[in-house]
C-alpha cells in the first residue's frame, strides 16, 4: 500500500487505538446505517465513505490484521509477506535501508519503529519530541510514542484534559508546542477517547521534511455532580423518605438549568428519572438523555416533633419489606 493512499482505519470510525473489539463492532455499524448506499441513493460521497468504514472495519475486527496494522502502520500489509533471511535486493539485516518499500522483509521488523529507525538512520532524533507545557488553563500529557498515521516519523499524540463542563459546551485551548503557541478549538459534545487532529503541527517528518499532523486525545475530568455515559449524563438526586412514600415536584440540575420534575410515590432507591434531551449533544447536534438516580436520604437529626411521628408512622405501619426473609435459605 502506498503512503499516499493510507488510511487511519482509527480515525475513519473514530475509535481510538485502545478500542476493544465490541466498540469497533458498535462504531462500524453507527456509520454503516449513516452512509449505506441504500440510505444513500445516487450519493456517491456516502459510498465511498461506506467503502472505507468497511476496509477499516475488516481490518480492525481481524486480530492478526490488526496486530501487523498497530505495528507497521501503513506498510502493513507487506508486513503480511513471508520472511526470508535476506531482502529482495540482496542485502540482509543491519546493512543499508531498503530503497525500496514494497520489497522490504517485514517480518525481521519488532514494529514500526525499528524499520523506520533503520531506514532513516536515526535512533534518538530530537524533531520526535512530543508537546509539552500549558498555557491558559490546557493541561496537555504527551503520549510515550509517536502516531504511524500516514507520515514516517511525522504524526505525533497527546492527550488533553477537558472539565466536563469544557467538553459539553466547547471550549479553545492555547498551549506551547516547542518555540510556538498554538490554539485548539475543542468542538462541544466531545467525550473520553475522541480525538482532535490538528494539522501540520506535528514533527517534520525526516523523510520527506513535511510537518506531520498532532493528535490530541481527550481524556475528561471527575465533576461532582454529573458522570457521562455515552450520550446520557447521569446524577444522583437525594429525596427525603416522605418525598418517596408520598411523591413530589423536585428541582433537578440540567446543563441547561433548573427543571422541575415529579417524583411518583412509592419511588425506590436507585430507580432513575429520565429527563429526555437533557443530555450529551451527539456530533449531529442531536441530545441524549439526563438519568437522575434517586437516593433516599434518611435524615440523622430530626426535632422532636419529627420523632414523634415517625414514631406513629411506626406504629401504624401495615407493611414490612422483610416479610420473605423466613423463605430464605443456603
Amino acid at each position: 500500500m502506498a503512503a499516499t493512499n493510507f488510511r487511519d482505519y482509527y480515525a475513519l470510525l473514530g475509535v481510538n487505538k485502545n478500542a476493544s473489539a465490541d466498540d469497533v463492532k458498535k462504531a462500524y455499524r453507527r456509520l454503516a446505517r449513516k452512509y449505506h448506499p441504500d440510505l444513500n441513493p445516487g450519493d456517491k460521497t456516502a459510498e465511498a465513505k461506506f467503502k472505507e468504514i468497511t476496509e477499516a472495519n475488516e481490518v480492525l475486527s481481524d486480530v492478526d490484521k490488526r496486530s501487523q496494522y498497530d505495528r507497521f502502520g501503513q506498510y502493513w500489509k507487506q508486513s503480511e509477506q513471508p520472511r526470508t533471511n535476506t531482502r529482495s535486493n540482496g542485502t540482509t539485516p543491519g546493512n543499508n535501508p531498503p530503497s525500496d518499500f514494497n520489497t522490504v522483509d517485514f517480518g525481521q521488523y519488532n514494529n514500526f519503529d525499528d524499520f523506520v529507525n533503520e531506514l532513516l538512520g536515526r535512533f534518538n532524533n530530537p524533531s520526535n519530541s512530543n508537546p509539552t507545557g500549558t498555557k491558559n488553563g490546557a493541561d496537555v500529557t504527551p503520549n510515550s510514542s509517536t502516531s504511524g498515521s500516514g507520515n514516517v516519523g511525522g504524526d505525533r499524540e497527546a492527550t488533553i484534559s477537558l472539565s466536563l463542563t469544557e467538553a459539553y459546551k466547547g471550549v479553545q485551548k492555547s498551549f506551547n508546542l516547542g518555540n510556538e503557541t498554538i490554539k485548539v478549538r475543542i468542538p462541544g459534545g466531545a467525550k473520553a477517547g475522541s480525538r482532535i487532529r490538528v494539522r501540520g503541527k506535528g514533527n517534520v517528518n525526516t523523510y520527506n521534511k513535511q510537518r506531520g499532523d498532532l493528535y490530541l486525545t481527550v481524556e475528561l475530568q471527575q465533576h461532582p455532580f454529573f458522570r457521562l455515559d455515552g450520550e446520557q449524563l447521569i446524577c444522583e438526586v437525594p429525596v427525603t423518605p416522605d418525598e418517596a412514600v408520598l411523591g413530589a415536584q423536585i428541582e433537578i440540575p440540567t446543563p441547561d438549568g433548573m427543571v422541575t420534575v415529579n417524583v411518583p410515590a412509592g419511588v425506590q432507591s436507585g430507580q432513575s428519572l429520565r429527563l429526555r434531551g437533557k443530555g450529551w449533544a451527539n456530533p449531529r447536534g442531536e441530545r441524549g438523555d439526563q438519568l437522575a438516580k434517586i437516593i433516599i436520604a434518611t435524615p440523622k437529626n430530626i426535632s422532636s416533633a419529627e420523632r414523634e411521628l415517625y414514631e406513629k408512622i411506626r406504629t401504624a405501619r401495615t407493611s414490612n419489606p422483610r416479610n420473605h426473609f423466613n423463605q430464605v435459605n443456603l
